[in-house]
């Protein structure tokens, strides 16, 4: 019933900066200041992401220059004192790297990046060879499509199926991705069902039912 989700492939950035594992820890800054962004991919070979570099890992080295940490907050902060003295890449990325693919629905790309606290990644194909970077201004794009678009699919593909033969009672409004819904209904029970499907279309914001009740007639 529904079309199909938007996929990464559709809003990722195609042309990504990125350094191999020996790049110096000035290359790093250099190139994410010059091309702000806050984490790059670290490739080898051809191009297969092993792993990512990103603003969190190269600050241990400044938070930690002019410190003499205690033994406690040595066992504590390991990770980041590793980083601190870490010059190159390959000892400073985040391995493995954690990747998209194309395919992947938006929804499964913003899961991810919540899952595992990340702001950009890498997307890859099935040999895990670098093809764009997706980040989380991108999947909000998403929600800048038209409301005119957003209401034709909310009528074609959800209330013509949970509505046969009465669509035509059912009003439909669309106001900055808000999805208004009104006219009478002899069927209660479809309401909950017609604001879950609503709400997945892509774009929506919110969806808010002023439906009333159609009394049939006995007899």
């Amino acid at each position: 019933m529904s079309e199909t989700p938007h996929q990464v492939s559709e809003v990722m950035t195609r042309t990504v900066v990125a350094v191999g594992r020996d790049a110096s820890f000035k290359e790093m800054v250099r190139t994410m200041g010059q091309w702000r962004v806050s984490a790059i991919p670290v490739l080898e070979g051809e191009g297969r992401v092993v792993g990512v570099v990103s603003e969190a890992d190269l600050l241990p080295k400044e938070e930690f220059r002019d410190s003499d940490p205690d033994r406690f907050e040595q066992l504590r902060r390991l990770p980041d004192l590793a980083k601190a003295g870490a010059v190159t890449a390959e000892e400073l990325m985040s391995a493995p790297a954690v990747t998209v693919h194309a395919d992947a629905t938006l929804a499964e790309a913003a899961r991810i990046m919540a899952v595992r606290r990340v702001k950009r990644l890498p997307v890859v194909d099935s040999e895990g060879m670098l093809q764009g970077i997706v980040s989380r201004g991108d999947l909000l794009k998403v929600f800048l499509r038209p409301d005119e678009d957003i209401e034709e699919e909310v009528r074609r593909t959800v209330i013509s199926y949970l509505f046969p033969g009465v669509s035509h009672a059912v009003h439909v409004r669309v106001e900055e991705g808000v999805v208004t819904l009104g006219g009478q209904i002899s069927n209660a029970a479809m309401i909950p069902v017609a604001a879950r499907l609503i709400r997945a279309v892509e774009g929506v914001v919110d969806v808010e039912c002023h439906f009333t009740s159609a009394r049939r007639a006995d007899g």
